[in-house]
């Protein structure tokens, strides 16, 4: 929901303000995908406050930027507060708030002042937000507890300013900044497909941390509090069944809450069992609901039948939607845009599409991100049942194991097993991507740096997590990295792109506090994940998606990068102006072994395009996508 942009002077002056403010509403046509229905500005001799809204909730009333008690303060707000109703009832009984609107928004800012910074902890929900208190002087802004909506920042002599896209910062940016590629972030992506968090791939934009909240007066650096510092409280389980209860109520509340809204709420469906629990949940509130999937002309990389099957299993309408490679190749350059900074998952232009065919028929929709990560979905937190007799062996038994992984030919099974297992949980495991080794950067990144590695990235996460067997250090690390890195980033990006917001039920703070506390045994086993979320489903889905193996939306891009894609794929190497960092010919002949050879390249092929359409459209400006319009009625 919405897109917000807001500035706070390094000194009042009101000619600069006046002036910034023009480039503030300028600078809110570029994220029009996020706002539609209306949009606005605001400002003083301090600050000035951009807007542009999605309206979900008191459609008449909750115009921002929002003033609260005669205009002391001014909010803008992305997202949605789940327990608003609530929120606002505690704040009338117990202060005697009083409010002029019905919606969410009016219950942060009126949170705020009784209070004060403490209001983040009693928001169930996603969101960013900015308020001006004008009588302290202060700006105060968080972003929510798992990251789930963005929050870029930027600073200069000017001041500071704070987004929801960073292409509306670069538009009021000094002159320069968009040439000035960080190449730190740029190595750490070409290992884990995405730029991790604080960073941007622009040296001088930043992100606001997930679960961070700031305060910030004219002249001064922000102030940074951490109010979401997760933790995996694991308790032994006496009574299986009760556990099982324990999930599938907070699940079944926290789907309930996200189906608030004024407007038709939909879902997304891929036939596994996290979206086909939210789709079947959420028809227990709207008996007609529909449901959406993606997938493509080719025989392996379509869920659209299994889906289909889940959809007539649980009773509800089922709409779909067919990609073709021409549709992704044209596509792209368009998706880069939207992205702000460059993200190698391939799945994104079927979400991308999906998303612009439910826009069609909902303003909103479920999904069943986060279930991964908090309840131990992903196989590779199996790892350290399976290595765990290999693991146990003596040190130089394990660099015995190192040195023979080395000695057997690339992309012969087995290998990356012996490698992985002469090495520990720290330097093994750094999330869900492993695009580029750092011998393969060394012969590809021209600023390459061995300074640099992606344990930078996790240290931090692994220090914090000490306590924690390996399966469950691995699911922290990913809350942090591969989750708001690249789950969350797709999921708001390609939705907001087609201004449909996406609702994330199992990332709820309550869903969260359930499954922090399960033991490994009842996450992971040698046969399955998920193990407790399954029981805890039995009752709720069908049972032959009980045990369906994770699906997702399988995106062929192997197949197509040998025969459709290979010619598309050689002209945007070729064209590239990345050549001072990416060494174009080293590109070129990966893409050649890629069709020629045996072994699969087209991870490491697709995120070096995804890298130099970015640099095309926001760094040389040679690329130039043209917005379509869009499929929605869009007030000016």
């Amino acid at each position: 929901m919405c897109g917000l942009i807001g500035f706070l002077a390094a000194h009042s002056d009101t000619g600069l303000a006046a002036d910034t403010r023009q480039a503030i509403e300028d600078s809110l046509v570029q994220m029009r995908h996020r706002g539609p229905d209306d949009g606005g500005s605001w400002s003083d001799d301090d600050v000035v406050i951009g807007f542009r809204r999605l309206s979900l909730i008191d459609w008449e009333h909750s115009h921002q930027p929002l003033p609260y008690l005669d205009g002391r303060y001014h909010l803008i707000f992305n997202g949605e507060i789940y327990n608003y109703l609530e929120l606002r009832e505690k704040l009338k009984v117990e202060f005697g708030a009083t409010f002029a609107t019905e919606g969410d928004g009016e219950a942060i800012v009126a949170g705020y002042h009784y209070l004060g910074e403490d209001i983040v902890l009693h928001l169930r929900g996603m969101f960013s937000f900015f308020i001006w208190d004008a009588q302290e002087k202060v700006v105060f802004g968080a972003r929510d507890w798992f990251g789930i909506k963005p929050l870029y920042t930027y600073t200069d002599d000017r001041g500071s300013f704070f987004s929801s896209e960073k292409k509306t910062l670069l538009a009021v940016a000094a002159p320069g900044v968009a040439g000035e590629v960080n190449t730190v972030a740029l190595q750490h992506y070409l290992t884990l497909q995405y730029v991790p968090e604080p960073a941007s791939m622009h040296t001088r934009i930043t992100r606001i941390d997930s679960g961070t909240s700031f305060t910030i007066r004219p002249g001064a650096a922000p102030t940074m509090r951490r109010f979401f510092k997760p933790d995996f409280p694991i308790k032994p389980v006496s009574d299986a069944d009760k556990l099982y209860r324990e999930i599938a109520d907070a699940l079944r509340d926290s789907v309930a809450k996200h189906m608030r809204s004024d407007f038709t709420v939909g879902s997304f469906l891929s036939g596994g069992i996290d979206s086909t629990a939210i789709a079947a949940l959420a028809k227990e509130h709207n008996p007609k609901l529909l449901t959406f999937t993606t997938g493509f002309e080719r025989e392996g990389f379509s869920e659209i039948d299994v889906a289909a099957e889940s959809a007539a299993a649980i009773g509800v309408e089922h709409i779909t939607k067919v990609v073709t490679a021409e549709e992704m190749m044209q596509s792209l350059p368009l998706i880069v845009w939207y992205l702000d900074d460059p993200v190698a998952d391939p799945a994104l232009v079927p979400l991308y599409f999906i998303a612009r065919e439910a826009r069609k028929h909902v303003k909103v929709v479920l999904s069943g991100e986060g279930a991964d990560e908090l309840f131990g979905g992903y196989t590779i937190y199996r790892e350290p049942i399976s290595l765990r007799h290999l693991t146990a062996a003596p040190d130089p038994v394990k660099r015995l194991l190192a040195n023979l992984s080395t000695k057997l030919p690339e992309g012969m099974r087995g290998k990356d097993l012996l490698r992985r297992a002469s090495i520990g949980i720290e330097e093994r495991y750094y999330g869900n991507a492993r695009i580029f080794r750092p011998d393969e950067m060394q012969h590809l990144l021209k600023t390459y740096s061995p300074d640099v590695s992606y344990t930078d990235v996790t240290a931090p996460y692994y220090a914090a997590s000490r306590h924690l067997d390996d399966s469950t250090r691995m699911q922290y690390i990913d809350l942090f990295t591969w989750l708001r890195g690249d789950i969350l980033v797709k999921a708001d990006k390609m939705t907001m792109a087609n201004s449909l917001e996406l609702r994330v039920p199992f990332l709820d703070t309550e869903v969260f506090r359930v499954a922090s506390a399960i033991p490994v045994e009842e996450k992971i086993t040698r046969e399955t994940t998920k193990y407790a979320l399954r029981r805890a489903l039995a009752d709720i889905i069908p049972a032959h998606v009980l045990n369906r193996p994770k699906l997702g939306f399988p995106v062929p891009t192997r197949p197509w990068l040998k025969d459709v894609m290979y010619d598309w794929a050689h002209d945007i190497i070729s064209d590239a102006g990345t050549g001072h960092l990416i060494d174009t010919r080293a590109a070129l002949d990966l893409l050649a072994a890629h069709r020629d050879g045996q072994i699969d390249y087209s991870r490491k092929i697709w995120t070096l395009l995804v890298f130099m359409i970015w640099h095309g459209i926001f760094v040389e400006g040679r690329i130039r996508p043209e917005i379509p319009e869009p499929v929605y009625p869009v007030a000016l």
